[in-house]
């Protein structure tokens, strides 16, 4: 009987310590890849959303999952390199990331109130890169296959998806704002498997070839440089050895349910 009455009291303690927690998350979105020659660029950064569901255990390890909203961005003209000023190219695009994420605590949550954090999980991501051609329009580069994708004449260039998978790893503090809500401030960065974040990856391809298959817009959005010529087949367009990467930081609030419902008297 003593035996069972502590196992009980075991675990009512470890069912009151879990909590269900809504966090939000208000920063800044920015990438890296082709298009960027510095790490740190802050010009190109661009606000960030993210909104999660967490399983707050009450351990080590908690869980979440969470929809994340950025965009990002980059232009040639910001490159301080004078070829990569002359290439001339930009993009922009949308990002919308579901994800499922493990937070390993680094100090026990229940003796401190105060402590930094670390992530990781995989997530999936939308993306479709645009940019505004020489009349003020807006165009998306994928369908135009401007380093020749998907085109019969580069087999070895597949047409990119526009929905990828990512691995989301980063590091946070976590501290108390008040009796009802936590404050955190978080760094993730999102490893991926394509080098067409920003549609730039590899060399030019044949541009006579191009504007006949998709167009003479096509063409004009894959060479942007100067001189202007259409002999730039093979000339290097971006740098295939590394895929493109984006990130998201920012001040997050977590708050319980039980909290964000007005439950919290109950």
């Amino acid at each position: 009987m003593k035996y069972c009455l502590s196992l009980l009291l075991l675990f009512s303690n470890y069912c009151n310590a879990q909590e269900w927690q809504a966090e939000f998350l208000a920063g800044f979105s920015g990438y890296n890849g082709d298009l960027t020659q510095k790490r740190i660029n802050i010009e190109e950064y661009r606000p960030a959303l993210n909104l999660n569901i967490k399983y707050h255990t009450g351990n080590f390890v908690d869980l979440r999952g969470g929809i994340v909203y950025g965009r990002v961005g980059a232009d040639d003209k910001n490159n301080s390199e004078p070829g990569l000023k002359a290439r001339n190219l930009n993009f922009k695009t949308n990002i919308l990331e579901a994800n499922i994420i493990a937070e390993i605590n680094f100090l026990d949550p229940e003796v401190y109130t105060a402590y930094p954090y670390f992530f990781g999980g995989i997530g999936v991501f939308h993306f479709n890169p645009f940019t505004t051609d020489d009349n003020g329009k807006k165009v998306f580069l994928q369908p135009l296959s401007t380093e020749g994708e998907g085109l019969p004449e580069y087999l070895n260039r597949k047409k990119y998806s526009l929905t990828q998978i990512c691995i989301p790893v980063g590091l946070g503090w976590q501290m108390p704002l008040n009796d009802m809500w936590k404050i955190s401030f978080e760094f993730g960065y999102r490893f991926l498997f394509t080098d067409y974040l920003d549609d730039v990856s590899t060399t030019y391809p044949d541009l006579n070839l191009l504007s006949n298959e998709k167009g003479p817009e096509a063409a004009a959005l894959s060479y942007r440089g100067t001189p202007t010529t259409t002999s730039v087949a093979g000339h290097q367009r971006g740098n295939p050895s590394k895929n493109d990467s984006y990130f998201i930081g920012g001040v997050k609030f977590t708050t319980s349910l039980d909290n964000l419902l007005g439950r919290g008297g109950d």
